[in-house]
């Protein structure tokens, strides 16, 4: 059974905190990220069993970095994709400001959802699904799942029984790890967030 698992956020990219990248292409880490992840690899204990990541191109290369200082393989698994953000996919936050139902989504992740996109408690339903698999699994003791700042957020908010629409309780930053510890019945959170410097 999985006994541990690291939640990691990619690194740092060039469109952070300008641009909702979600599922578009082509976003890759910048030289910070890359060296965000070389620290946060020397930050992972105990050693990691097996290495999953989001099909996005910013996590491949994030766990890539941790790939080779483990010198283990990755297993690229969609349930740690992204949030689906339909049609706000690619626009800056500046441009948002001003949609209603940008606004509204943002007072009510619980009950709302991007256009023609996925809403937060679908994304928390395949994530959680997917780490309750993992703890089933006989061959993980310690995993590290390279995801996103949501699909982490919407596993922490289970685990700590907390509304959806708490999603700004929770800090997510770029290459940090959130660690959950199995118990009997599922998981424990016994780590949020945890930054690396680079």
């Amino acid at each position: 059974m999985a006994e541990i698992i690291h939640l990691v956020r990619h690194g740092h990219h060039g469109l952070l905190g300008r641009t909702l990248c979600g599922r578009m292409n082509g976003v890759t880490l910048d030289d910070i990220g890359c060296e965000q992840m070389a620290h946060c690899a020397a930050n992972v204990s105990p050693r990691p069993d097996l290495i999953q990541s989001s099909p996005q191109r910013r996590c491949m290369q994030s766990a890539c970095i941790l790939a080779a200082h483990f010198r283990l393989p990755i297993e690229i698994v969609p349930a740690l994709d992204e949030l689906d953000y339909g049609e706000w996919t690619g626009r800056s936050f500046e441009e948002l400001v001003d949609d209603s139902q940008w606004s509204r989504w943002n007072r009510r992740r619980g009950s709302s959802r991007p256009p023609r996109g996925e809403s937060m408690r679908a994304l928390q339903h395949r994530v959680v699904g997917h780490l309750k698999q993992l703890r089933n699994d006989h061959s993980a003791g310690t995993v590290i799942a390279v995801s996103h700042a949501e699909p982490i957020r919407a596993a922490l908010l289970h685990y700590a029984r907390k509304r959806l629409d708490d999603f700004l309780s929770i800090e997510i930053d770029p290459s940090s790890i959130s660690t959950l510890s199995a118990e009997r019945d599922g998981f424990r959170i016994t780590g949020i967030n945890k930054r690396v410097t680079a």
